[in-house]
């Protein structure tokens, strides 16, 4: 498609909010997993439950 402007492109014919709400949310999920992930290894390994842990580094 060609976009007369970035205002046209942004808006994308009304549905604007609802693709860059979609890449937000996405955007937010894909950071937050691998923080979340890390905090509960960390956690797990804290509780000696991970098992093949035992020679990670800490």
């Amino acid at each position: 498609m060609n976009w007369g402007s970035l205002e046209n492109f942004l808006h994308m014919g009304g549905h604007g909010p609802f693709v860059w709400g979609s890449y937000a949310i996405t955007l937010v999920l894909m950071v937050a997993e691998p923080i979340l992930a890390g905090r509960r290894h960390r956690a797990a390994i804290a509780r000696g439950g991970v098992p093949g842990d035992e020679g990670a580094v800490r």
